[in-house]
C-alpha cells in the first residue's frame, strides 16, 4: 500500500509561486555541484518509508488547500553543518496539481493515505486547470466550477 507525506507549503500563494521557487533552487544547486536539485529538508525522518518511496507523492497545502504533488524519488538522512540529523526528501520536480481540498494548518509533515488523496486534475480536461488559484477559488466558490 502506498503512503504519501502532506505539508504546509510556507510562504507559498500559488503553485506557480512553489514552481518557481523550485526552480530558482535547482538553479543554484545545480551551480554548487549538488547531486539532487529538487529536494525539501525536514526534520524528522519518516519511518515509513519502504511505503512511500517510488509510487508515493508530497502533497503541497497552500493557502489553505492541498492544489499540488509531487513523486518522492528517495528520502535519505544527514546530518548538517551544525551536526544536527536530519532528513532530505528528494522529489521529481514535475508539479501535478490536484483537485484543491481543504486541509487545516498544521506543522511539520503528515502521513497521507491514499484513500484520503484529492484526484489530480488532467491538463485540459478539468474546469479551472488553466486558471489561476485565486480565480478558480472564487469560482468555485460561485458554483461556476
Amino acid at each position: 500500500m502506498t503512503v504519501h507525506l502532506l505539508k504546509m507549503c510556507v510562504g507559498c500563494d500559488s503553485v506557480e509561486d512553489l514552481s518557481d521557487w523550485q526552480r530558482r533552487r535547482r538553479v543554484e544547486r545545480r551551480k554548487a555541484g549538488e547531486k539532487h536539485l529538487t529536494y525539501h529538508v525536514t526534520r524528522n525522518y519518516p519511518k515509513r518509508t519502504d511505503e512511500i518511496v517510488g509510487e508515493g507523492s508530497l502533497y503541497w497545502i497552500i493557502k489553505g488547500y492541498i492544489r499540488v504533488r509531487q513523486r518522492i524519488r528517495a528520502i535519505e538522512q544527514f546530518t548538517n553543518k551544525e551536526g544536527d540529523r536530519k532528513c532530505r526528501i528528494i522529489l521529481h520536480s514535475k508539479l501535478v496539481r490536484t483537485v484543491p481540498k481543504p486541509c487545516r494548518p498544521m506543522q511539520g509533515w503528515r502521513y497521507f493515505e491514499e484513500a484520503d488523496v484529492p484526484a489530480d486534475l488532467c491538463s485540459g480536461s478539468d474546469a479551472g486547470a488553466h486558471l489561476p488559484d485565486k480565480l478558480a477559488d472564487e469560482l468555485r466558490s460561485l458554483g461556476l466550477l
